[in-house]
């Protein structure tokens, strides 16, 4: 073949293309398995940060399987599963797009120093995309012992500061119920909150911060009628 025609040079260009494709598409299919690993032992560390337990990616699944006694499956206030796996594995994005009461969510039980704690997780929309976190309950049900947040695409030194201690630090020792009816824990205007029901926002980070807000008046409400229960 000439290789100064344009034949060749479209030839060439195709199986480059192709080469290239089966090489990426190769490349991709062989660490799947590897990325998914690290996704479940970042959930891990996630679970476990919200009652104070830190530990390196490597150990998570080790200290997730001491901490963590039972994953539940919760809906309309009722247990309809006990196996880890599904708990584990159910998809709050998706989640989320029921009605309160008849969503399926998971719900962590942790025992640290010889306590309970409930961990619930949570998922809504900040400005620019998806936020999630988890936060953690005493043996009541009600009071919270910590709590984490992530998030996609918030802006850094705005709405993103919602994984920082500045914004998290303020969760442990308040409640999100009153008399057995469930209040959540609000998310104000910096310098305002007061009382055992709200928090302060993120200055310059309104949206981000209203979407936590939701998220957890949303998210926390399908536990409320489980936690009356016990």
């Amino acid at each position: 073949m000439n290789v100064n025609s344009n034949a060749y040079t479209y030839t060439f260009a195709t199986v480059m293309v192709v080469l290239v494709a089966v090489l990426l598409a190769g490349a991709s299919l062989g660490l799947k398995s590897k990325q998914e690993n690290n996704v479940k032992q970042e959930k891990m560390q996630s679970i476990l940060a919200s009652v104070g337990v830190k530990v390196d990616r490597s150990e998570a699944q080790a200290a997730y399987d001491e901490v963590i006694k039972e994953v539940l499956t919760i809906r309309g206030g009722e247990v309809v599963s006990t196996d880890r796996e599904i708990g584990f594995n159910v998809d709050m994005a998706g989640a989320i797009k029921a009605e309160n009461m008849d969503r399926e969510v998971p719900m962590y039980v942790a025992n640290k120093g010889g306590e309970n704690y409930y961990i619930i997780p949570l998922r809504g929309k900040g400005l620019w995309g998806p936020v999630w976190g988890f936060v953690s309950l005493e043996s009541d049900g009600n009071t919270v012992v910590g709590a984490n947040f992530g998030h996609k695409s918030e802006t850094p030194g705005l709405g993103a500061e919602i994984t920082t201690p500045m914004f998290t630090d303020q969760f442990p020792g308040k409640k999100i119920s009153e008399a057995g009816l469930f209040q959540s824990i609000s998310v104000v205007k910096q310098g305002t909150s007061t009382g055992d029901y709200m928090v302060d926002g993120i200055s310059g980070g309104t949206i981000t911060s209203n979407g936590v807000n939701d998220m957890l008046a949303d998210c926390l409400a399908p536990y409320a009628e489980y936690f009356k229960n016990i």
